[in-house]
């Protein structure tokens, strides 16, 4: 990436004025070739696992196809919320203020209105229940469509339409191997349209980092306590319940062991659990972390741990192993592709409260069998070889060009073309106007 055309900025790519004024000039002069529709719940509010994979999503294509065209749907967003870092000639179209009944119907009426004025060359949503009016666009005006697929909202599918915009998808995305496998064994769906583009982050927003002094004060913590660190949003699949109850062993061991869980939940039951428990004294929860302490808590802790038993993928995962950090999940969702199988982390039956116990302290007294749970920078280093940014962005221009290239082929059927060769190089032509040279 040449210097001067996008920085990060607070843990986003943003444009420089260079890049912006290039871009409008380039837009004067060139006649753009795609124009993409995006439709997730939301990107500016709420940033669960949907989101940030929704908002990287967005920034990866505008980097990549900075002369395109983007009308982005949000339908739980509001005007109020939009920011300046993606390119001007980005169309929100935000439903946030009206009734949910109104979000579902204009949202498919504005897709559906607009897609077949405009034609737009691909529509990407993040989320399965926005694909059935992608699939009836598909079906009135051919114009093709992905479809996301993240964990639990694919699991299990069994609403007909739904199964039939899936199956009728140009590509369905999945954000790991695990759900991938789930959807090719429980869907009637052709292998060869599955692909698998993982979650992501920014790898300079999650560093190793001493414990920070003013977290430790804030806790009533000292540097040597050992400290196990939960975040999620604070559904019960998450796997803090579990956590909770092996503490009472784990304190056997280590009695100044403390387990600071945080995110939006149900905070009355889950104190409830905590004195049941009666773990007052070694439990803290911190309700929600603002994006920038949320390094800081991730190096305040020895060990995160979360044994999910539905994860999806779980960008939480990648965030502490770039921060050098031990990793406990579950072995029986999502949580397994991050974790590279093991490789990376500790994958233990979620259910096995024994299970979650031994192996947190053997992590918090350092022997546990995985030698790499000791190495922060082997850690942080993989997790970036594999799952950062850039890794994305190039993953998802692979897949975007072999959609370009099928789309254009279809588009020239019945002509006469000199050779197969021939269409093919003209494909690649084609899918190239607009593509950023500078990033690929």
């Amino acid at each position: 990436m040449e210097n001067g055309e996008w920085r990060m900025e607070n843990g986003e790519w943003r444009m420089t004025n260079n890049q912006r004024q290039t871009t409008n000039n380039k837009q004067q002069t060139t006649n753009n070739k795609h124009h993409f529709y995006l439709i997730f719940p939301n990107i500016f509010g709420f940033k669960g696992g949907v989101q940030v994979y929704s908002a990287f999503l967005l920034q990866a294509l505008q980097q990549l196809y900075p002369e395109a065209n983007y009308d982005v749907f949000l339908k739980y967003d509001k005007l109020t919320h939009l920011r300046s870092q993606f390119l001007p000639q980005t169309n929100f179209h935000c439903l946030g203020k009206l009734p949910q009944l109104l979000q579902s119907l204009l949202l498919t009426c504005q897709l559906i209105s607009r897609g077949i004025r405009q034609q737009p060359t691909l529509i990407i949503t993040t989320h399965v229940n926005y694909s059935i009016p992608c699939y009836w666009l598909q079906r009135i005006a051919g114009v093709p469509y992905w479809v996301i697929v993240h964990g639990l909202e694919a699991w299990n599918l069994q609403q007909p339409l739904l199964q039939t915009a899936l199956g009728h998808a140009d590509q369905v995305i999945a954000v790991s191997n695990y759900t991938r496998d789930r959807l090719l064994k429980e869907q009637q769906l052709n292998p060869a349209k599955v692909s698998v583009l993982p979650n992501t982050f920014v790898a300079t927003q999650f560093q190793p980092k001493p414990k920070p002094d003013y977290l430790l004060q804030r806790y009533g913590l000292t540097p040597e306590q050992p400290i196990i660190f939960t975040v999620a949003r604070l559904a019960q699949y998450k796997g803090y319940e579990q956590v909770l109850h092996a503490l009472g062993e784990v304190r056997r061991h280590l009695p100044k062991v403390h387990y600071i869980l945080a995110g939006k939940g149900n905070y009355p039951w889950i104190k409830s659990v905590v004195e049941k428990l009666n773990l007052q004294d070694c439990v803290t929860l911190a309700g929600f972390i603002p994006d920038e302490e949320l390094g800081d808590h991730y190096n305040l802790c020895d060990v995160f741990a979360m044994p999910s038993q539905g994860e999806g993928f779980g960008i939480v995962y990648l965030e502490a192993l770039a921060c050098g950090k031990p990793v406990l999940a579950g072995n029986q969702d999502g949580a397994v592709d991050p974790l590279l199988q093991g490789k990376l982390g500790c994958l233990v039956d979620p259910t096995d409260i024994k299970a979650i116990a031994r192996n947190l302290i053997q992590i918090l007294q350092g022997t546990h069998p995985n030698p790499l749970l000791f190495q922060p920078k082997i850690l942080r280093q993989q997790t970036i070889a594999k799952f950062e940014f850039t890794q994305f962005r190039q993953t998802l221009a692979q897949l975007i060009q072999q959609q370009l290239i099928h789309s254009f082929q279809d588009s020239i059927q019945g002509l006469d073309m000199n050779s197969d060769d021939s269409a093919d190089d003209t494909a690649v032509g084609w899918c190239n106007q607009g593509q950023s040279s500078t990033i690929i």
